[in-house]
């Protein structure tokens, strides 16, 4: 009887493993554009697809100090932008479009809770999310670079709702 559950248990396993693998591409050929660009899905305001671009290495110029943008805060365990944040990214894109020799880095935070290497995920999405926002609002790819931060900079040190509340955020550096 013990053998029979065991053998019945394993064989329950290897068919979920079978199952949740065959039906899987790997995300390189889902996120692949035509021109090989590696693309990230955009779920705001009709959708549409935009390239990832390279990832920050470096500082690309002066920093811009004349002007500053409020940070987006993002729900917890969320990448998504709230409608009531999106007025913030397109004063950013507004005045990206209007000074077309600025470049953006979009810096994605997290609060405390979570692994490390998941907080950095999240926080990369978050800078994504908003990269994406940008570009479909007209501001070319080559001038928005993302870093993620996970929980490793937080605005607030302490251990309640309202410290996470702040750490949850995507941050702007501007450079000429």
């Amino acid at each position: 009887m013990k053998k029979t559950i065991v053998s019945a248990v394993f064989g329950v396993v290897v068919c979920c493993l079978l199952i949740g693998s065959s039906g899987c591409t790997s995300v390189d050929e889902e996120l692949l554009g035509a021109d090989g660009d590696v693309l990230i899905p955009l779920g705001v305001d009709g959708g549409g697809e935009f390239p990832l671009g390279p990832r920050a290495d470096g500082l690309p110029g002066e920093p811009v100090a004349d002007v500053a943008f409020d940070s987006v805060a993002f729900l917890y365990d969320s990448f998504q932008i709230a409608d009531s944040e999106r007025g913030k990214i397109e004063a950013i894109a507004d005045y990206m479009n209007r000074n077309h020799d600025v470049t953006v880095y979009i810096d994605g935070h997290c609060d405390e809770r979570g692994s490390r290497e998941y907080n950095l995920s999240l926080s990369e999405h978050r800078a994504l999310a908003i990269r994406a926002y940008l570009i479909s609002l007209g501001v070319a790819g080559n001038r928005v670079l993302t870093r993620s931060f996970g929980e490793e900079q937080p605005l607030d040190l302490g251990h309640r709702e309202s410290a996470w509340r702040q750490n949850r955020r995507g941050e702007f550096e501007l450079y000429r």
